[in-house]
């Protein structure tokens, strides 16, 4: 068998409907359409989001400002100073640790330290990311910042 050979299966297929091809097609003169009206003439018929006349929803919400972006990353925020209540001195500080305190609620959401408040443990902070002040804090109470963030 060669692919010159194959055929659809007997009855599967049919010939179009050719619309319009005078009266003894069987489907002359309106083609289908019927008598007068929108639908039957060229180009009617309702665009998309027609109503019935009623103004459509595309025109009764209000125009808001501004834009969503699309590839906006969001992280978490965490205080140094919720660190230094839930932690030890030696503890390391990552997304396991801070769902097992219930500080967030899923271990590989992103977190930020920031620097709010005071640190006074000296804890080991792997999270995604760390700002000046809260890098600042917690080097000077004797922890470590490690990567990634």
């Amino acid at each position: 068998m060669e692919l010159k050979d194959l055929k659809p299966a007997a009855g599967s297929t049919k010939n179009r409907k050719r619309v319009g091809r005078g009266p003894a097609s069987g489907t002359g003169k309106t083609a289908g359409r019927g008598m007068n009206g929108q639908k039957s003439r060229a180009g009617g018929g309702k665009g998309a989001g027609f109503e019935g006349g009623q103004t459509p929803l595309a025109r009764r919400l209000p125009k808001l400002p501004g834009f969503r972006n699309i590839n906006r990353v969001e992280y978490l925020p965490v205080n140094v100073s919720r660190l230094d209540a839930k932690f030890e001195a030696g503890d390391v500080v990552d997304g396991e640790s801070l769902k097992a305190k219930g500080i967030i609620k899923h271990a590989d959401a992103l977190v930020k330290v920031l620097g709010d408040g005071e640190i006074t443990k000296a804890l080991t902070v792997r999270v995604d990311k760390v700002s000046a002040s809260a890098k600042a804090k917690i080097e000077a109470a004797g922890g470590k910042v490690e990567e990634p963030c």
